[in-house]
């Protein structure tokens, strides 16, 4: 079927229903990306069996994060709220000791209206332990946002920016000697101890990606503050007004919102660090803000596209349509586009246009500059008749959620899972490659299969 060539974009809004994994998940990888930490799931035992079966627990290393289990003992019916889950958390402080605990409302919490908030506080004064409550139900959010809800969440804990003269800065070191203390002193912005305010980049990624952007910065003389969320609770970035933020992943909008409204930080609005083309234009938006020239960015993203040059040639003139499942669909479908396929639909679970303002320009220049159609935004798209669109479209690559890839596969058409997206590493210059491994591995293993004479790979 074929798709006329349009002026903007075309958003459109489907069934309203939400069909992707549960954002409990985030758990996941969050536990190992605050390395003092430990979550705490309240929900029911499908809660627990989805966590330890659907992500696939490691078994050579014990995760921080545990259930609170509303089931026979319900701890809102049978038993007392506020005690049980003081039971709770006091094993949590003998046995582990962490610096934060994180409470995970489920459904189930929101159906019974437990009163999370208004127990934690007085729970945190009892056991000397902060407990941040975050409400990553599947009522509410989609798959990635469970993250989102953390980190608005987190962000609140995080420590007031002052800025500090040179004198009070050199008088306070002097003073303080306790190692803490020490960390909070150096997340101040001493005026003229940088040509910039202070930057925090907001998004989970894993140390030896994270410390890639911040590399990329410091080659344009910019340096990065912190991160939310730290390595550690207790390395928290100091916000406030005066500081700079800036996300690297699409699906942050919530936190974006909190640290803009509650925190009062200065939001730098810009296309996502996905593909060399997505990292680029980051580095040149955060630039453009602190008034800093760019150098080498151009040469650099040539670079990076001169060696995936045998990815673009099995790519280029290949079309792709998104079901939709954890937000990173508009990203992706620019990067895409950017290295010569055509993006026939983007589904997608929730979209802040607001907040992805700067990724969806991007997605508008690079159609035009390649000279393809661009493609129609279903915001939580029906399922069953995306599958009717696919029929007719007939795209050479569908990228969809687990549930959603054998009716594809089965009309002879490849796929690939979304989820492979979340936890693989894509952000910056030097993933390109991964990235592209894993959109290209169904086109490749099809394209070994005929050369072993399989004709008909459809089921």
């Amino acid at each position: 079927m074929p798709i006329e060539t349009v002026e903007t974009l075309t958003f459109e809004c489907e069934t309203g229903n939400y069909h992707t994994f549960c954002p409990i998940s985030c758990v996941a990888w969050l536990y190992q990306k605050i390395e003092d930490s430990f979550f705490l799931v309240i929900g029911t035992k499908t809660c627990g069996y989805f966590l330890q079966n659907a992500l696939g627990v490691m078994i050579f290393a014990e995760p921080r994060y545990a259930m609170a289990e509303l089931e026979e003992g319900d701890i809102s019916a049978k038993l007392n709220d506020h005690e049980e889950l003081r039971r709770l958390c006091l094993q949590v402080r003998k046995d582990r000791n962490p610096s934060v605990i994180v409470w995970i409302g489920t459904c189930t919490t929101e159906i019974i209206k437990m009163d999370l908030e208004g127990i934690a506080p007085k729970l945190e004064t009892e056991i000397g332990i902060p407990i941040v409550v975050a409400r990553a139900n599947g009522l509410d959010y989609a798959f990635t946002q469970g993250e989102d809800t953390v980190l608005a969440a987190v962000t609140h804990r995080c420590p007031e920016h002052r800025i500090l003269s040179d004198k009070q800065c050199k008088t306070e070191r002097e003073l303080l000697t306790d190692s803490p203390t020490r960390q909070t002193v150096s997340n101040y912005w001493r005026n003229g101890s940088n040509n910039h305010p202070p930057l925090v980049l907001s998004g989970s990624l894993p140390s030896t990606v994270a410390s890639q952007p911040n590399l990329e910065l410091k080659r344009q003389s910019i340096q990065v503050s912190g991160w939310l969320p730290a390595q550690r609770y207790t390395e928290l970035p100091s916000l406030g007004e005066g500081v700079y933020v800036c996300g690297v992943n699409p699906f942050l909008s919530r936190t974006a919102t909190t640290l803009m409204r509650r925190r009062r930080c200065e939001l730098i609005g810009a296309p996502f660090p996905i593909g060399p083309d997505g990292t680029r234009a980051w580095i040149e938006k955060i630039c453009s803000v602190f008034g800093v020239k760019p150098e080498g960015l151009e040469e650099r993203e040539n670079q990076v596209w001169n060696n995936l040059k045998d990815y673009l040639d099995l790519l280029r003139e290949k079309s792709v349509f998104f079901m939709g499942d954890n937000l990173l669909e508009v990203s992706l479908s620019r990067f895409l586009v950017r290295c010569g396929m055509i993006v026939y639909e983007v589904g997608i679970p929730y979209m802040d246009e607001r907040y992805q303002a700067g990724e969806l320009a991007l997605l508008r220049d690079t159609c035009s500059r390649m000279c393809v159609p661009m493609p129609r935004i279903v915001e939580k798209p029906d399922n069953y008749n995306q599958i009717q669109r696919m029929r007719e479209l007939e795209p050479d690559l569908a990228i969809t959620g687990m549930a959603h890839a054998n009716p594809p596969e089965a009309r002879g058409i490849n796929t690939k899972w979304s989820v492979e997206f979340t936890f693989a590493q894509i952000h910056g210059f030097t993933n390109a490659k991964d990235l592209l491994e894993l959109v290209t591995r169904p086109l490749r293993r099809n394209d070994s299969l005929r050369s072993l004479g399989w004709t008909n790979l459809s089921v």
